[in-house]
């Protein structure tokens, strides 16, 4: 097939291409390289690399118009800052609009997106989570720009699929606990960890239920999450386990912040319905392939909107 995949050297979008090359599928990427990784991609004859943005809709037509995509893979996002409200308007946003608009010009068969689970808010009224939960993302810019850019996909009369995200982590990870607990632990600095519980799931266990989407599976909104969640300090300690260090590095507990959520747990069985079941990687394994791409090549990014790890 020819599949266009947006933020294509992001971690989600690039573990994605590397499943559709693996393949033989045809694929156009587009990346801005705000949060992605040039070496996440590697040359391939059936790969076509755009460095350009998304927010430019004459770019995002005559990419449409060229290359004439039977599926979109839509992962591109802004999400550095979480006091660029700008930015978050104009990728999650409008991007997005363009994107859901240039689909249904230009006949594309099937539009994938991806949605935070903070679109439920912080303080979620179940746990687990299910899809029929008011919508409520007053809580960030991001939560609210990427409801918005859902709404443009809905809104598209395109066949779509919505995956609502558990937090994706792994060896392509730049945002969040994982990659921070690495940089900070290999400097010798201390860490800090908070009561919050999350479902942390491989990003490629979500990239083959994509490429299955992909290919016609499923339709409307799912949840991708293993239907459990852990303590913070689960992950830490697996991130401590794969670097082997000879001695525990004892964090600080602090309590949960005002803009955190205790836990986003969401519902899977929809998903678990219409793709079977899943074969969630274990947490340590996840921290192990991190652990040995960042020694080798480096970690990037560390991204986080919670205040207290900003401060």
């Amino acid at each position: 097939m020819k599949i266009f995949v947006t933020g294509g050297a992001g971690q989600v979008g690039s573990t994605v291409i590397d499943m559709l090359l693996a393949r033989g599928d045809q694929v156009l990427a587009i990346d801005n390289f705000s949060t992605g990784r040039r070496d996440n991609l590697t040359a391939h004859d059936n790969l076509k690399l755009i460095e350009d943005t998304i927010v430019d809709a004459k770019v995002v037509d005559a990419l449409f118009s060229d290359f004439k995509p039977q599926v979109v893979i839509h992962t591109a996002a802004s999400y550095k800052d979480p006091d660029d409200w700008v930015s978050d308007a104009l990728v999650n946003a409008a991007g997005t609009a363009n994107i859901a608009k240039a689909s249904k010009t230009h006949g594309a068969a099937r539009l994938i997106y991806f949605q935070t689970a903070l679109c439920y808010g912080t303080k979620p009224t179940q746990s687990p989570i299910t899809l029929d939960h008011p919508i409520n993302p007053v809580n960030s810019s991001y939560a609210i720009s990427k409801t918005c850019g859902e709404n443009y996909v809905q809104f598209s009369g395109v066949d779509w699929v919505t995956f609502r995200l558990a937090n994706v982590i792994g060896e392509r990870n730049v945002s969040g606990p994982l990659p921070i607990f690495f940089e900070r632990l290999s400097g010798g600095k201390k860490c800090f960890v908070t009561p919050a519980r999350r479902d942390f799931c491989y990003a490629k266990d979500l990239a083959r239920v994509v490429v299955r989407a992909s290919d016609g599976t499923g339709h409307g909104t799912y949840h991708f999450s293993s239907g459990k969640d852990v303590a913070i300090i689960e992950l830490y300690d697996a991130v401590v386990a794969a670097m082997k260090l000879n001695d525990y590095p004892e964090p600080e507990v602090k309590p949960l912040g005002p803009d955190d959520a205790a836990s986003i747990l969401l519902d899977p069985s929809r998903t678990f319905e219409d793709f079977g079941a899943i074969e969630f990687t274990p947490l340590l394994k996840i921290a192990e392939a991190a652990v040995e791409r960042w020694k080798r090549e480096g970690v990037q990014g560390g991204y986080t909107h919670l205040k207290i790890a900003r401060s």
